[in-house]
């Protein structure tokens, strides 16, 4: 018997099913999943290459819309569309192999723990994300050599959007009137930045539990290409949107570090992954981290927040989604 390569959500999690608040979930199953569907702001980067006008104007673009949304597309971004289909083709072939080789990821040579699926202490189906990843640090890929085509078109990948993502947050930090020009560079290196791969299996109980539970990103920017299939939600005004897919754009977020440094200028905003009883989907991003030493402060006064190190930030986060099953977040590191 062939073996399968979706992970064992339902053996792992039993005890979480049909629990009285699952049950509950699932009777609110349209208030809480089936949201308004809207268009996230379209940003043509092509205008950077223009006159001083027009990339006077799309910087403003991008400002306005990481102030008012934490989201935006981009599009004419640099990364060809070959680049982008060959990523998915081939992080396709390594969510098909079957499961107890991606745990191993002997074959893939990453780095251990790069392998991860489900949500490592929830309470109920509500913190449980039925999904399946591999969360990749660059210095696993860099200099691969061709010997992986998967390792070898990451590396494609994080070389273009890498310099998009150092794009967009001096084009942030310009306008926020900061003159930090060499600061993204310096402290957010290739071998601080992340790759993401995800995979959200079909999901029989898509009415009690998420692709992914609602969180916030615990970096500067999130660069992300999804497929059609769409499932992306987000905050906005105080509601749950749901996010029309586009897969010849790039999303772009605003991760926590860039609210705090902004003083919450630019807003990062709760996101989800509702999950699909009959598709799965898949999804890339790219994560835009500083060493783990950087000091995290906002570059206006007076701060919302207290400075931290990114490590400090990130342990926190792991130990309260150990404890809670969800992450607390900012509100840990407000004055």
């Amino acid at each position: 018997m062939e073996e399968s390569h979706d992970p064992p959500f339902q053996e792992t999690y039993k005890n979480l099913f049909n629990s009285r608040t699952d049950i509950e979930l699932e009777k609110n199953y349209e208030e809480l999943f089936i949201v308004e569907e809207r268009e996230l702001p379209l940003i043509d980067l092509n205008m950077l290459n223009m006159g001083d006008s027009e990339r006077e104007a799309c910087k403003k673009q991008i400002a306005k819309a990481s102030r008012e949304w934490g989201f935006f597309q981009v599009v004419n971004h640099g990364i060809s569309s070959q680049v982008l289909e060959k990523m998915r083709r081939e992080q396709i072939k390594a969510f098909k192999k079957p499961f107890h080789e991606k745990t191993n990821g002997n074959d893939l040579k990453f780095s251990t723990g790069s392998y991860i699926w489900g949500t490592p202490s929830p309470n109920c189906l509500r913190q449980l994300s039925w999904s399946e990843a591999y969360h990749v640090s660059l210095t696993d890929i860099l200099g691969s050599g061709g010997l992986c085509t998967l390792r070898s078109t990451m590396e494609q990948f994080a070389a273009k959007v890498s310099e998009l993502a150092q794009k967009l947050a001096e084009i942030l930090a310009e306008k926020l009137g900061q003159n930090y020009s060499t600061f993204f560079k310096e402290t957010c290196l290739q071998s601080t930045c992340f790759i993401r791969m995800n995979r959200y299996p079909a999901c029989p109980i898509s009415s009690q539990t998420f692709g992914l539970m609602p969180h916030t990103d615990s970096n500067f920017l999130t660069i992300l290409h999804q497929d059609h299939v769409g499932g992306l939600q987000l905050v906005k005004d105080g509601k749950w949107i749901s996010i029309k897919p586009n897969p010849d754009a790039l999303i772009v977020n605003i991760g926590d570090l860039f609210q705090v440094w902004s003083n919450n200028a630019y807003k990062s905003v709760h996101h989800r992954v509702v999950a699909n009883k009959l598709k799965e989907r898949f999804s890339t991003a790219y994560f835009l981290c500083p060493s783990y030493d950087t000091v995290i402060q906002s570059c206006i006064e007076p701060s919302a927040y207290r400075k931290f190190s990114f490590k400090e930030y990130r342990q926190q986060v792991q130990k309260d989604v150990k404890s809670f099953g969800y992450k607390v977040g900012l509100a840990r590191f407000l004055v």
